[in-house]
């Protein structure tokens, strides 16, 4: 673990994943962190020993770069960029929406870029983190963003392609979580509970679901149906959500996320 790695933009993302990298034995001196301002990088500098530079500066250096900075403000840090990254040097996009070519357009020809969409559980190192090679990326190019990223959570390899489907379905996953455990709480609160306990009760259930469905190897309509007695409590409010449309609308959900991914690889703002 010698190279240099640069993460530009060093955010809440940015910072899960410095940490993530010095727990999987990165040495703080190999690590470069931008950062739009200056006490933000001298926090940075104190918090992990890290060494702040320019966006210059780290695309002279680091012989990895991992740009997560935001989708608006891509375009400009590539121009920032251009004049200083080697053909040789691997480019990492943490960017929501915007493809590899928009890189290799800006960059000089040959610029290997590797496309990641990880998800806000790197916080935790829980995050799902979905890799996609650039027309100049090669497996070793893609295994280093592997090594990067698995430090944070799980990594998995899709086709370009999928990207903006992945974006709908992890990049926003969390959120829908969020929203769902919102909700319930907000019906347990209905139903007599106090907001504590209800949130309590919630938050469990859910880490122990998504562990059955990590390890059981169960399809989850089975875990469901293990659940669902006849004529029982969990039926009737299954019925309920079907009245009321939730599968179509989760469906209907995700397929805007994914719109909206292709409408910022195509420039769209608002």
């Amino acid at each position: 673990m010698s190279q240099k790695v640069a993460v530009l933009g060093t955010g809440k993302i940015g910072e899960a994943l410095l940490s993530g990298m010095i727990r999987a034995g990165w040495a703080p001196a190999d690590l470069l962190v931008t950062a739009r301002r200056p006490e933000r990088a001298e926090e940075l500098r104190s918090r992990y020993g890290v060494t702040p530079v320019t966006n210059t500066e780290a695309a002279k250096t680091a012989d990895i770069l991992i740009l997560t900075v935001k989708p608006q403000d891509m375009g400009a840090l590539l121009d920032e960029l251009a004049p200083h990254v080697p053909a040789d040097r691997l480019v990492i996009s943490g960017a929501a929406g915007i493809p590899t070519s928009f890189f290799e357009e800006r960059l000089t020809a040959g610029t290997p870029v590797v496309r990641v969409m990880t998800n806000t559980p790197a916080l935790v190192d829980e995050a799902m983190s979905v890799i996609s090679a650039g027309s100049h990326a090669t497996e070793q190019h893609l295994a280093h963003a592997e090594e990067i990223f698995g430090g944070v959570g799980k990594t998995l390899r899709v086709p370009e392609s999928q990207q903006d489907a992945c974006t709908a379905l992890s990049g926003s996953g969390p959120a829908y979580f969020f929203y769902l455990v919102e909700a319930m709480t907000d019906a347990g609160i209905l139903l007599g509970l106090p907001r504590d306990k209800a949130h309590d009760l919630i938050v469990q259930s859910a880490i122990g679901a998504a562990v059955m469905l990590r390890d059981s190897g169960e399809h989850p309509v089975k875990l469901r149906e293990n659940v669902t007695s006849p004529a029982g409590t969990t039926i009737n409010a299954i019925r309920e959500l079907e009245n009321h449309g939730v599968r179509a609308a989760l469906i209907a959900a995700l397929e805007a996320a994914r719109d909206r991914s292709r409408e910022l690889a195509s420039g769209k703002k608002d």
